[in-house]
């Protein structure tokens, strides 16, 4: 193992000849599907950095936020259940399967403890918490999505990892078994069967896309970033992941919709990199889009990754959603969502 394994490992082998292999993969890199520059022209990482160590104080919550004390490992089974764990952290609970999506559990989104701490009261939860894992679904590799730590402890309690094309070289590297990683290129599927689990039906997960970019270091755009469409039991989820607004998500809706709800982003926006990250507003207008029946905006409340005020992004998207007609459902950390049955709308932000 390296010195700082927490940095990951660049795919190679086997992993690397499939990549190539990719029509997303192009001069080297992944690539989206439209001109994406991952900053602002004129922007450079110093300017970015400088206007970060001047952020506003109004970018942190001043007191410990909110959350609800949630038995994970007793959740209801009758309904599709989802419990948001701050930023974009969720566990969701249908038909028997438990998947467990993006965690960072480890106090911090960044290679160092320093940097990108979580907010007091936003880091309640931890993997102790969580029921055995039968899928840990991974978008992306950046660090407020893919956690070294985090994943470490997971190897004992999660039966699987999927991935988007390309992460599986980090999970290995960090001692996941290979035939316990499935990696998805844009617009593939898997069915996976419960039955040796005793669960009943199978469940459809495809990776679709999404407007971003990865890397863990300099380099970028060495493994793929995906939105994710989960189909059981007649109910359809879309995973959001990290994406800026385009036409990717009517495509989507196109072609999966309608949703029972979609898990969107709404926060860590800026100026400097408008492309990469949705405003408000175009959560909105990308659920419309996926058409999707209720909107769980996530990737808010937890770090510090952005200069606006930590809770604009949620008072923005809910003012958005009324004006839309869009129905929202705004959970505390921790408080379940229960799909056809609870959809907490609380807002219990203006508390804090």
């Amino acid at each position: 193992m390296a010195l700082f394994p927490v940095f990951g490992k660049a795919p190679s082998g086997d992993r690397l000849q499939r990549i190539q292999g990719s029509p997303n993969y192009k001069e080297g890199v992944f690539q989206n599907s439209t001109l994406t520059p991952v900053t602002a022209k004129g922007v450079s990482i110093f300017k970015m950095l400088g206007e970060y160590r001047n952020r506003p104080k109004d970018t942190a919550p001043d007191r410990p936020l909110l959350s609800v004390h949630t038995d994970l490992k007793a959740l209801p089974s009758d309904h599709p259940v989802i419990v948001w764990f701050g930023h974009s952290s969720y566990l969701i609970k249908v038909k028997g399967f438990h998947i467990l999506v993006d965690p960072v559990f480890s106090g911090n989104a960044s290679p160092v403890s320093f940097f990108a701490k979580a907010f007091p009261g936003s880091d309640v939860y931890g993997v102790e918490d969580m029921p055995d894992i039968d899928l840990v679904l991974l978008t992306h590799d950046h660090y407020d999505h893919l956690d070294y730590k985090t994943i470490g402890e997971l190897i004992p309690k999660a039966k699987h990892f999927y991935t988007s094309l390309g992460v599986g070289s980090h999970l290995e590297y960090w001692g996941i078994d290979p035939s316990a990683i499935t990696e998805l290129d844009w617009w593939e599927e898997v069915s996976i069967d419960g039955t040796d689990r005793g669960i009943e039906g199978a469940l459809s997960l495809t990776a679709t896309p999404a407007r971003h970019f990865s890397g863990r270091g300099i380099k970028r755009g060495g493994s793929l970033w995906s939105s994710f469409v989960l189909k059981i039991d007649g109910y359809r989820f879309f995973l959001g992941g990290d994406s800026g607004y385009e036409q990717h998500f009517a495509a989507i809706g196109d072609r999966f919709g309608p949703f029972d709800i979609a898990i969107l982003e709404c926060g860590q926006y800026g100026k400097n990199w408008p492309y990469i990250h949705m405003l408000p507003e175009q959560t909105v207008a990308a659920a419309i889009d996926l058409r999707a029946k209720y909107l769980l905006p996530v990737h808010w409340a937890k770090f510090t990754l952005a200069l606006h005020p930590w809770d604009e992004p949620i008072r923005r998207v809910t003012a958005a959603a009324a004006k839309k007609g869009l129905l929202i459902t705004t959970p505390r950390i921790g408080e379940p969502v229960i799909l056809d049955r609870e959809y907490p709308d609380g807002k219990w932000w203006e508390v804090i």
